[in-house]
């Protein structure tokens, strides 16, 4: 009987602690649903040491520990959770690699992201692992290039995410002020951010106007040059679900605050903000007409993507577009900050890195893709989270912030010297001078294009006729010299796949052509044909090449009218190469409106085959070169 007892209280007891157990886990969730993972880790590990195990719990308390860069912890949660079962999502999966990676466990990181690319082969980071899996040699290469320290205004809180305007550092911090209302955030358990500032070579560091700031997080300022107007992130709260089970849920939105009568205007979220995702970490582009951000928006592809959006002249935003997949991954793009020489840095924990957030660059072509992203190396980079990478272009000086061991607080902001460029970089220079007297030639125009006929720079020659242009090593460029009285020239050149100088200098011929109405302008510059792909009639970049000489004549002689004749060879049907001739004359007259010339100056049709200048017509037997003869530019002018 007293074992009946005995079974029967043991039941009880069992039950009662089951429920007690079940009981914490609910409260646990309703503080991890509500993004209070503080408090939810504190609740689950008391669950977890009294031996309950749970996939779900152990997937949450990883999660918690992700979430606040705590990849000890992070790894240690995965771990129970993949003993358990290691048939789960893809992201437990990544999210574990990073974690171990972040812990110096590289070997066994390797063995779950080898898992993890063998499982989700569809995942772009698993392409990205599968095609870099040389990773960490890369990031060495790209390595050694910066003197780092302190930036000095750090607190024992967080300190992150700069911007320099005016030689003065703006800056997020978590820095308790004494005031006692402060209020923390659960995610952190730390106090909301508020923007602060600091001269750039001081450690006094003041609190920035109570207009901007509020009891809640303000973060990643950005300034436009004329310091007028900022944009910046704040945090905002959507109630959720009413009654007892009441929750609000954290977004984050980018707002803007004008300077007017001597002080800052109440902020105002963008128009493109939302209470459904959210968007923050502005950047401006140097020309300050596009603004760059991450969001977890629809049409996401992953955690956080990073987006731009154009500025309108009156100050309205255009339509989001997302990066593409190039930088966008299904884990995290943020923070993303745009320089004047078109390059785009950006944090992220989705492309090959050391673990938790690694800085990247990437290169903004001119059709806004992204291309050729670089890990930027372990000076910067490390296991922990690195991220709100900025830099000046000229002094080659800037801020980032990380949580990195050694650090004053949870996040802190550095300062560095980049010694050395990521890209491999020359000097082109040259003198243009007169090619019969050697004199040379102040005030040519020298233009740069790239090896797509792509205009790069344009510089004066100096009073000695000499010019500069920076350029990337192991690249094909075009250097134009033009000079009134003289014949353009073009030249290419193939830079040495080594950093150091490259000469090339263009002796100008004086234009010794003469030309009246009726004369053929092409002839002047030796244009015999405008380059069209085979049956095609769109503007190649040879073609380009020779058009700009007529376009640089007609801004020269604004009175001068044009007929464009087009013709061809033989060596299709008679109606066929009227049709693409004449397509072919009206693509090059449109190819110089395009670029600014009056329609009313032009003029111009195909004649095909019907003006042969040799014997080549049908039937007669012609090597290429005669047959080429016949396809021909005509520029004549019909007005000076």
């Amino acid at each position: 009987m007293k074992n009946y007892i005995l079974l029967y209280l043991t039941i009880i007891i069992v039950s009662f602690n089951g429920y007690a157990q079940q009981s914490k886990i609910n409260s646990a969730d309703k503080n991890y649903n509500n993004y209070a993972y503080i408090n939810a880790i504190k609740i689950y590990e008391r669950v977890a040491e009294k031996g309950y195990k749970s996939e779900d719990m152990f997937k949450k308390l990883g999660n918690s520990h992700y979430f606040n860069s705590d990849f000890e912890g992070a790894a240690k949660w995965y771990n129970a959770l993949f003993e358990m079962n290691n048939d789960v999502e893809a992201e437990y999966y990544y999210r574990y690699a990073q974690s171990l990676k972040s812990t110096g466990q590289m070997d066994k990181a390797k063995k779950i992201m080898d898992e993890f690319n063998s499982k989700f082969k569809n995942d772009s980071r698993s392409k990205r692992y599968d095609e870099n899996e040389d990773y960490l040699n890369k990031i060495k290469a790209n390595s050694g290039r910066y003197t780092i320290e302190n930036a000095g205004i750090n607190s024992k809180y967080s300190d992150y995410s700069t911007f320099v305007h005016d030689n003065k550092i703006y800056f997020a911090s978590a820095r308790d002020t004494g005031n006692f209302s402060n209020r923390k955030h659960k995610w952190t358990d730390e106090y909301f951010t508020n923007l602060y500032f600091a001269d750039v070579d001081s450690v006094r560091v003041m609190k920035f106007k109570n207009a901007v700031n509020t009891k809640f997080h303000e973060a990643t300022p950005v300034f436009t040059k004329d310091g007028k107007t900022v944009y910046f992130t704040r945090n905002n709260y959507v109630t959720g679900k009413k009654g007892k089970d009441a929750h609000k849920i954290t977004l984050l939105k980018i707002y803007k605050a004008t300077f007017e009568n001597g002080k800052w205007n109440s902020a105002v979220p963008v128009s493109f903000d939302s209470d459904n995702y959210s968007t923050a970490h502005p950047a401006l582009s140097p020309d300050e007409k596009t603004l760059y951000f991450a969001s977890d928006m629809p049409g996401t592809f992953g955690q956080s993507d990073l987006y731009k959006v154009s500025i309108n002249d009156n100050g309205d935003f255009g339509t989001p577009k997302n990066l593409g997949k190039s930088i966008n991954t299904e884990g995290k793009e943020t923070f993303p900050y745009v320089t004047s020489e078109n390059e785009i840095y950006f944090a992220s924990d989705g492309h090959p890195g050391l673990g938790g957030l690694d800085v990247f660059v990437g290169e903004i072509g001119n059709d806004g893709s992204i291309t050729n992203i670089q890990n930027i190396g372990n000076d910067i980079n490390s296991p922990k989270d690195d991220f709100a990478y900025i830099i000046n272009p000229d002094s080659r000086k800037g801020y980032f912030s990380s949580n990195k061991d050694g650090g004053q607080g949870s996040d802190d902001i550095y300062k560095f010297l980049e010694t050395k460029r990521l890209k491999c970089l020359q000097e082109l220079n040259g003198v243009i001078t007169d090619a019969e007297t050697g004199a040379t030639l102040p005030g040519a125009k020298v233009t740069l294009f790239n090896n797509e006929m792509e205009q790069k720079n344009t510089v004066p020659a100096d009073a000695s006729g000499n010019y500069i242009f920076p350029v990337e090593c192991g690249k094909t460029y075009y250097v134009r010299a033009e000079k009134t009285d003289y014949t353009t020239k073009e030249v290419p050149i193939t830079i040495e796949k080594t950093s150091g100088k490259t000469s090339l200098p263009i002796a100008l011929d004086k234009s010794t052509c003469k030309v009246t109405v009726g004369d053929d302008l092409g002839k002047c510059f030796g244009i015999k044909m405008i380059y069209f792909d085979l049956d095609k009639s769109n503007i190649r970049s040879e073609a380009a090449l020779d058009l700009e000489k007529i376009l640089a004549v007609l801004n020269d002689n604004p009175n001068m009218k044009l007929d464009i004749r087009s013709h061809t060879d033989s060596r299709a049907t008679f109606k066929y190469n009227e049709n693409l001739s004449d397509r072919r004359a009206k693509s090059t007259i449109e190819w110089l409106i395009g670029n600014g010339v009056s329609k009313n100056r032009l003029t111009g049709r195909g004649y095909g085959e019907t003006e042969l200048v040799n014997k080549c017509a049908d039937g007669v037997p012609c090597t290429e070169a005669e047959h080429q003869e016949n396809r021909r530019s005509e520029f004549i002018i019909t007005a000076l």
